[in-house]
């Protein structure tokens, strides 16, 4: 695979990134810059997003959902990565998760040019960075310095990653026990709008809500023909749609998943949930009526702050040679 230069994209957010000084504990903004000779540790991997993003527009959706899933288990540690019997990729909600080979291929291209410096966390952190300014989002200045952890656990991904349907209410309980605000929940579900879902994760709102042989009474009638012809009772293939159903903006960062959702046209429960819940719903009508701007601004801080999530520093954590394989034993 062939990776270019930067595109004015990356330019634009080192500049901006040069004009900034600013650490979280022992995170920061540039902690690479000087660490790995003459080379750019995040030009390395905005570029090799950008080659598998111009392949696969589903790229942006995979690597921010796969920086959710690794943060929200054990913090920000790369532990989602791991292979192997009983580890987090083989927790039933990881199972669709795609993005590996881009956070792979990042990982093999940085230890050929400087072998044991980058950590596999903070290559998942950057790819996501990436994604979202290459899909029309804002760069952001992404903190760095993370070390990768010792443990992944399928156990722990089934305990503690939030299902399709939980109420809203312990949904915010447990992004506050991460240090996030219930804004920060309905902004990072905005990763909604360039995501791609299967039918099983919705199917029940289609056909049998809650036991009822009755479809979600929620559900803009438009949108329930659309997914029943996507999602068949009796399809024996489990098909995907996209969570945000506005056409022609599929793979762009942008508001559209909030006006959809005032809409009734959310596809799955949670999605209906935070537009329906006093918790919540006054967020999405902002986030929905604004312009674009306003949304993404929040979008970048909030996975900023995720990515402070459990960090491992110093002695805590490990640089992998390889993101699948822990070192210590």
């Amino acid at each position: 695979m062939k990776f270019s230069s930067s595109s004015s994209v990356f330019a634009l957010g080192i500049i901006l990134m040069t004009l900034v000084s600013q650490s979280y504990g022992n995170l920061k903004v540039g902690y690479y810059r000087g660490k790995c000779g003459k080379h750019n540790v995040e030009e390395i991997v905005f570029n090799v997003v950008k080659a598998y993003a111009s392949k696969d527009p589903n790229t942006v959706g995979h690597l921010i959902r796969l920086q959710f899933h690794d943060c929200i288990v054990r913090g920000c540690d790369a532990s989602v990565l791991v292979d192997g019997p009983k580890t987090e990729k083989t927790a039933k909600p990881n199972l669709s998760l795609g993005g590996f080979e881009v956070i792979d291929t990042a990982k093999d291209v940085l230890e050929s040019v400087c072998p044991g410096v980058v950590s596999c966390s903070d290559i998942l952190i950057l790819a996501a960075r990436s994604s979202v300014a290459l899909y029309g989002g804002k760069w952001y200045d992404a903190e760095t310095g993370r070390r990768d952890g010792w443990v992944s656990s399928q156990s722990e991904a089934l305990k503690n990653l939030p299902s399709v349907n939980m109420p809203v209410q312990n949904a915010v309980h447990l992004f506050n026990s991460r240090g996030l605000t219930k804004e920060d929940f309905v902004v990072l579900l905005g990763g909604h709008t360039v995501g791609k879902v299967h039918c099983d994760k919705f199917q029940d709102r289609l056909y049998n809500f809650y036991n009822t042989r009755k479809p979600d009474p929620r559900m803009n009638p438009a949108l329930l023909k659309t997914l029943r012809n996507t999602c068949p009772a009796k399809g024996k293939i489990n098909s995907a749609t996209f969570l945000d159903q506005t056409p022609k903006s599929y793979y762009r960062m942008d508001n559209g998943y909030y006006k959809q959702l005032v809409a009734n046209r959310g596809v799955l429960e949670i999605d209906v949930n935070i537009a329906n819940s006093p918790l919540t719903n006054s967020i999405v009508k902002k986030l929905a009526y604004s312009n674009d701007g306003f949304f993404l601004d929040k979008f970048g801080k909030a996975m900023i702050k995720m990515g402070r999530i459990g960090v491992l520093t110093g002695k805590q954590g490990e640089i992998r040679r390889s993101c699948g394989a822990i070192n210590r034993h």
